[in-house]
Formats: C-alpha cells, structure tokens, sequence
C-alpha cells in the first residue's frame, strides 16, 4: 500500500505542486529549506487546509478526491506541532485522556498505558505542563497524539522548538516510535540528524516541489542531488551486532559489504543498528593495505562519479548492495584513474552509530 497525494496550492506568490507516491509504512521525512512548502503539504493531508482539486489516498482510504472531503475531524490522524500546546490547567494524565476517551472502544489501537511506556513519562502524569522540560512537554504531547489511536501520523518539526539537549532527550522516543508502532509517519525536519537516524524514506523539496524521492540511502548517495555533495555528504546503512572484541574493546556489525567494527561494547548481541558513514571518512586505494591503523576495509566497485570544483570529486561506491560516498582530492581520481566500473578498496576511517 501506499500514499499519495497530489495538490496544486496557490498562496500568494508561492505555488505548491506536488504529486507524491510514498510506501504507507515507516518513517517518510520531508526535507528541503524554510519557505519550500513542506508544511503547507501536512496541511493539505491533514485537511486543515481545503483546496479544491487536490487527491489524497492514504492505503486503501481515499480522503480526497473531486468533490469527496473528508473532514479533518473524520480523518484516523494525529499531527504533532513544533510547540507542544498543552492544555495548561490539566495535568498529563489528564492531557492524555482528553484524546483517549474520544476514541471509540473498538477503535482503540494504541493504549494510554503504551503511549506512556513508548513515550517514557510515566513518572510525569501528575505534573502539569508549567512543571515540565521543554522535552517532556514534547513527549507529552506526542503520547497525546498517539493516544488517540492514529492510523497516520504527522510530525511537523517536533524538535525545532529544543534545544540540542533536550534534542538528544527524545531522539530515542522517536525511534522506539519507528519500531515498534506500524503506522505511517510523515515527519519534516531541517536537521538531517534527526532524518538520518528516523527516515526510512525521503522526500526533497525545493521551491514548491518535489525534486527526488526514495529510500534514505539512496537518496543520500544519489550525485544528481544536493545531499550528496555539501560538507556532511553520507551514506547511512543498517547493520546486525554480529559478536564482540573482549580484548579490545570492538563492537562487530555485519551489513551488506561486509563485517564492520567499531569502537566500545554497549550493543546487544543480534541488535539491528544504522551505521553513518561521511564521504570525507572514505578514503580508496587500489589493493588491500595491511600496515594501517584503518581496520574496515572493503571491497567496492565505483558506480559513478562527478566533480566539487576544481580540487575534489565525490565517488559512488557500491559495497555488496549497499552505496557509500568517497570525498578525495582529482589528484588522487587521476593517480587511481577513478572511473565507473573499476574495483577499490573502500577504506572507512570513522563511522557514527546512530541506534
């Protein structure tokens, strides 16, 4: 199943013009700079905003169409707001009910007792939001959300309001969400922190419209896009805890490529974890080295590469199925004569574990 969604929004000088076809499952994150129609677009599907013409189906539900509308009301919705908008003289628990008990019995999917436990406030459920972080105020406000049994969730840059502590607070909230609820997301964010550890696919805007759209790796490492060319261009890949290093302290991840170590033993034994990989971390060279401090090597074949100016290239590389990035000097292109096709060694000297 899928969602999609097309509409033609004039506001202004500004026109929204998209026609998305997204997977309905997983974390769907829309990107691109302020002002490019990102949030005009979770209006539309939320029926906030009603613009005649427009066609939304969500799975086997169609919400618009023609002269159908469904009313936002009668929409099985939840949208989280940059601010978290408490009812100020009611105290969480009593935050949470107000959504619960309008849902009808045989409707409930999630529980107030889930939301709760998914969202890690039940030590909260007495204060009133006055008394709160401004992190708990955000988990509150998304248990609220899910209190009310969603079949589709909208997050409209629910961190953008925090400060990077509080940031790093709730990340681990968001995921659990991810994981454990199956229920479409849509989240927009201009930190590609957050998308890369949330976003299982991605949706770019520029200017009113959808540039490119799809899985999250691939979009990163795509070199007709933008992503893939500024200063933190990345690959993101997921990868199994395959065993550990007792003596030196090394975690094992197998993935696609191959098996990849890293630092520290936190993981848990079969724990599936997304691995972060900057191009400038990837160096290439013709033939295994073994004299190197770099342990995570990998056979690679480049699948296609294009200049930044006169000094740099950025290379694809495919390892095993999955694509990672290379940032070098065209010096080095020229002295490995760098081209499509031929077979590297990808050497990856740092990598961040995202989850």
């Amino acid at each position: 199943m899928s969602i999609q969604a097309k509409f033609a929004i004039q506001r202004g000088d500004f026109t929204l013009d998209v026609d998305l076809d997204v997977p309905a499952n997983g974390v769907t994150a829309l990107y691109g700079p302020s002002g490019c129609g990102k949030s005009s677009l979770l209006r539309a599907i939320a029926g906030l905003e009603h613009h005649a013409g427009g066609y939304l189906k969500v799975g086997e539900s169609t919400w618009q169409q023609g002269d159908q509308f469904t009313a936002p009301h009668e929409r099985p919705f939840a949208y989280v707001f940059q601010e978290a908008s408490l009812f100020p003289h009611l105290n969480v628990q009593r935050n949470l009910e107000y959504g619960y008990k309008r849902v009808a019995n045989d409707q409930r999917r999630i529980s107030l007792e889930q939301a709760t436990e998914l969202l890690g406030i039940q030590d909260l459920l007495k204060r009133k939001p006055h008394n709160l972080s401004g992190g708990e105020r955000q988990r509150v406000a998304i248990a609220r959300a899910l209190c009310v049994s969603p079949q589709f969730l909208l997050m409209d840059e629910p961190l953008a309001a925090l400060d990077q502590a509080s940031k790093q607070e709730i990340l681990p909230y968001l995921e659990s969400l991810h994981n454990t609820l199956k229920i479409p997301i849509f989240y927009v964010s201009h930190t590609m922190e957050e998308i890369a550890r949330l976003a299982d696919h991605l949706v770019l805007f520029e200017k009113g419209k959808i540039i490119a759209s799809g899985p999250i790796n691939s979009m990163l490492t795509r070199l007709d896009q933008p992503l893939a060319h500024g200063s933190d261009a990345s690959a993101i890949f997921e990868a199994t805890v395959s065993g550990f290093d007792e003596t030196y302290h090394l975690t094992h991840l197998d993935f696609a490529g191959g098996r990849f170590s890293a630092p520290g033993m936190s993981l848990q034994l079969g724990q599936t974890v997304r691995v972060r990989i900057a191009a400038r971390d990837v160096s290439l060279t013709l033939e295994r080295q073994a004299s190197t401090s770099i342990q995570n090597i990998f056979p690679a074949v480049i699948d296609e590469t294009t200049a930044e100016g006169d000094a740099q290239v950025t290379v694809r590389l495919q390892v095993g199925s999955d694509a990672l990035l290379s940032r070098i000097t065209q010096k080095s292109s020229a002295e490995l004569d760098v081209k499509p096709g031929k077979q590297v060694f990808a050497q990856v000297k740092s990598a961040v574990l995202l989850a």
